[in-house]
């Protein structure tokens, strides 16, 4: 029997982002955030506590709330698919922090779990979700830059490690530049251009070992294992074509994202934001900035909006198929870089449409 009312939550992982998810899931009115686990219990505990949460406990507790239908996964990348196969095992809808998966085969494992259980399996970034990128979408859709042509996308930083407390996990399999941030760009060019069918790319790292620059392990050495600087260039199933650098290696911190058409460029917003200002240049000193309009929460919107998506029986937007998309391209740049050749990228995705301008996550639109 189909459910009704406000959706069932239970977070797993009480680490630093669970702040941000928490703040946000227990605002929304359409949620019931039921319980917080965490293999330190006692940081479950804590977390439960600072929100509001009735319940926390163990991974196998939480699974075990009938009431809990999405289990927001929010453990590090390595054990991404493990843990959200553990909650399809217990009939829940997952919601995943990037990445996806780590590889294409753990990939389609989740996909085909989800299929086989009639469950979904969400999954971040939902930044695109926010005013900027989706009125960036709404922009290129309109024809206000001609036709769309080409994107430039920039992500340059010193790294994490200066501010990061525990920043060795970035730095290895599953993260650096290109998987801890090459999401939120990836999946906001998708949003733009359609599905990517090809890649090439150049990768390099700076340094094999790095230096904990804050926090309690300050001046604590750890090894490096994945690129830290990534080029790579797209053609899209468009025509359309991008190149995109995501860097942990420049001591001069910038982004920018620039979608050029056949009558202007729009810059973009950073797409690690949920809003921030668009900008035409139409050529010579002509230039307007376009407010952007949507929603400005920041994450969990997409946990909301998978939700609302489960009570309507409709496709939600961030998808696991265009998440694996976006996991099959990072896959396909470090293959690229590695054979000096360009490879193509087998999988595809359907886009859903652009959220309603007025689409509003603090509305209560599910009954009780």
């Amino acid at each position: 029997m189909s459910r009704t009312g406000r959706v069932g939550v239970g977070v797993i992982g009480a680490g630093v982002i669970s702040t941000e998810y928490l703040g946000n899931l227990t605002a929304f009115s359409d949620l019931d955030v039921r319980f917080v686990a965490d293999l330190d219990t006692e940081r479950a505990r804590a977390q439960a506590s600072a929100f509001g949460v009735p319940a926390s406990g163990t991974v196998d507790e939480l699974l075990a709330d009938d009431d809990v239908e999405i289990v927001v996964n929010l453990t590090i990348p390595a054990v991404h698919v493990d843990v959200a196969l553990q909650a399809l095992a217990a009939g829940k809808h997952v919601w995943s922090e990037k990445p996806f998966a780590l590889d294409r085969a753990s990939g389609r494992q989740l996909l085909e779990a989800a299929h086989d259980a009639g469950l979904r399996v969400a999954t971040a970034p939902d930044t695109f979700l926010g005013a900027g990128i989706q009125s960036a979408r709404r922009l290129v859709e309109s024809g206000e830059i001609g036709e769309a042509l080409t994107a430039l996308t920039l992500m340059q930083s010193p790294g994490p490690e200066s501010w990061h407390p525990n920043p060795d996990f970035l730095f290895q399999e599953g993260a650096g530049p290109l998987f801890d941030i090459g999401p939120y760009y990836l999946t906001a060019l998708v949003q733009l251009f359609g599905p990517v069918a090809s890649v090439s790319a150049q990768v390099s790292k700076a340094a094999e070992r790095r230096t904990i620059g804050s926090g309690p392990r300050v001046g604590e050495q750890f090894d490096v294992t994945v690129p830290t600087h990534v080029g790579a260039l797209f053609q899209f199933e468009s025509g359309r074509s991008a190149q995109s650098i995501f860097s942990f290696d420049s001591k001069l911190g910038r982004t920018s994202f620039e979608v050029a058409g056949s009558t202007g460029t729009l810059v973009v917003p950073d797409p690690n934001t949920f809003g921030g200002e668009l900008v035409v240049h139409d050529g010579g000193t002509d230039t307007r900035s376009v407010p952007a309009t949507g929603v400005t929460r920041t994450r969990g919107i997409g946990v909301l909006e998978l939700a609302r998506a489960v009570r309507a029986g409709v496709p939600e937007r961030a998808s696991g198929e265009q998440a694996f998309h976006v996991l099959d391209v990072m896959v396909s740049i470090i293959e690229a870089a590695t054979s000096g050749t360009v490879v193509e990228v087998a999988s595809t995705v359907e886009l859903a449409p652009a959220l309603p301008e007025d689409w509003d996550p603090t509305a209560r639109t599910l009954e009780a």
